[in-house]
């Protein structure tokens, strides 16, 4: 067996983890494994590829590559894109995806008809077009596989894992289709594995030291912030406020308790039944709509209010009315002034530009990381705050201890943010194995020459 070798491609490689997951489960299945053909566009993705594998065969834009240029391969591995059809997903298969990158994918395995593939993509692919709000899986991923199934002859399976049974402290859900030449892969039964946080966090780094993060720590305990998130937004208990801190200024405690008065208040569908426009999530309230709430002299009132307008917290603005104007496209609604309408006060919403969004919490998990966020995450370290590294941020996708990010860390967590979680390939490789062990052996035991020959 151990002459034997499986050849795979890797497309929409990003951070190479579907490789990683994949060979880890077949080299320790004493096979040989060759990734014949790497596509990634991502100066900084293939600077990684580079610096953390061995290609052969590294290619940029995949609808650059002609099906003639790819070697023969036993898998194909990828990440791809999630991308509505032009047709709505009416199962004319190869028609229905062209101009989409499940095409690339497609017009690939056709040409090249490999053993089977493993593709990965966020979970909601599942109901993306949905042609009636019941049904269980909308018109994409029908199209996809409908045309994986009835046009290209695969047996497909497909579920959506959650990384946080597989041991890892954060919770992401995926979607994965994959599919073979012989019988279906059997995706269930995964003994689930619970980690938290602070199982993968680094200790004794330095801490952030800036304006906003003293406002913080003056004002909670370092254990009274795990979990929370600090946003003018709606989110209970486990939200602080930018006026909860004073980011905009110091505020007193009854302006505080204007400011959480006004935020819960303004949400309230009679206020706009008295303005006189369509109810919104977050309406601007006069002096005197505020006065029926607030129990104070008006003059005091109204200084409370202008000060803390002065300071950011709140806006002085007319109320919004909603407008229907139609288009060649149909109708387009949205939101705008109403100036004949008596201005109000109204809260400044927003994560704003807080340096720090959310701060982990060590005893539960993290959330599902975004590129866009995750350099607003904190982590507490000692009596201290600080940002997530990217030693972690590999960790939470069970990337090994080995591998590197030779980029700016922007960039890395950019790949990170996009990048899949590789125990849940390892497990999704290992029941393809069984399948290939069990219908397919004379596939992989009765050449003498590797599988794929060269």
């Amino acid at each position: 067996m151990k002459s034997k070798k499986i050849k795979f491609i890797d497309l929409f490689a990003g951070l190479g983890g579907i490789r990683l997951g994949f060979e880890n489960v077949y080299n320790g299945l004493g096979f040989e494994t060759e990734c014949v053909m790497t596509s990634e566009i991502k100066p900084y993705a293939v600077k990684t590829l580079k610096h953390n594998f061995k290609h052969d065969f590294l290619a940029g834009d995949i609808f650059e590559i002609r099906n003639e240029f790819i070697p023969d391969f036993d898998f194909l591995l990828g990440g791809f894109p999630c991308q509505p059809f032009s047709s709505g997903g009416k199962r004319q298969g190869f028609l229905d995806t062209r101009g989409t990158l499940f095409f690339e994918i497609e017009r690939i395995l056709r040409d090249k008809k490999p053993y089977g593939f493993i593709l990965e993509n966020v979970e909601g692919l599942v109901k993306h077009d949905l042609e009636n709000k019941n049904d269980e899986i909308g018109r994409t991923l029908k199209t996809i596989l409908h045309t994986l199934e009835n046009d290209l002859g695969y047996n497909v399976s497909w579920r959506v894992f959650d990384s946080i049974e597989f041991g890892l402290p954060q919770s992401r859900k995926r979607i994965f289709i994959v599919g073979t030449k012989d019988e279906k892969v059997k995706l269930n039964g995964n003994d689930p594995k619970f980690a938290k946080l602070e199982s993968i966090l680094e200790k004794g780094l330095e801490p952030l030291k800036s304006e906003f993060v003293e406002k913080l720590l003056s004002h909670f305990e370092i254990e009274d912030l795990y979990g929370k998130s600090i946003k003018d937004k709606r989110g209970g208990d486990n939200n602080i406020h930018s006026w909860d801190i004073g980011v905009k200024g110091e505020v007193t405690d009854e302006q505080c308790k204007l400011l959480n008065r006004l935020f819960k208040e303004r949400r309230k569908k009679q206020w706009a039944i008295e303005i006189g426009i369509d109810w919104m999530d977050g309406m601007a309230l006069t002096l005197e709509q505020i006065n029926t709430f607030i129990d104070k002299p008006k003059n005091e009132l109204k200084s409370m209010l202008d000060d803390l307008v002065l300071k950011g917290y709140l806006k002085f603005e007319y109320p919004k009315r909603l407008v229907k104007e139609q288009t060649p496209n149909g109708i387009k609604k949205y939101r705008d002034y109403d100036v004949t309408k008596p201005k109000g006060y109204n809260i400044v919403t927003g994560k704003l530009s807080f340096e720090i969004n959310k701060i982990l919490d060590p005893n539960d998990i993290a959330p599902t990381l975004v590129a866009t966020d995750v350099s607003r995450l904190a982590v507490p370290d000692g009596n201290g705050l600080r940002r997530l590294t990217i030693r972690e941020g590999l960790r939470l996708f069970g990337y090994p201890e080995w591998y590197e990010i030779p980029t700016k860390e922007y960039d890395a967590f950019d790949l990170l943010g996009n990048t899949v979680a590789v125990p849940v390939v390892e497990f999704i490789t290992s029941r393809i194995a069984e399948v290939m062990y069990s219908g397919s052996l004379n596939y992989l035991t009765t050449k003498e020459t590797p599988v794929c020959a060269s």
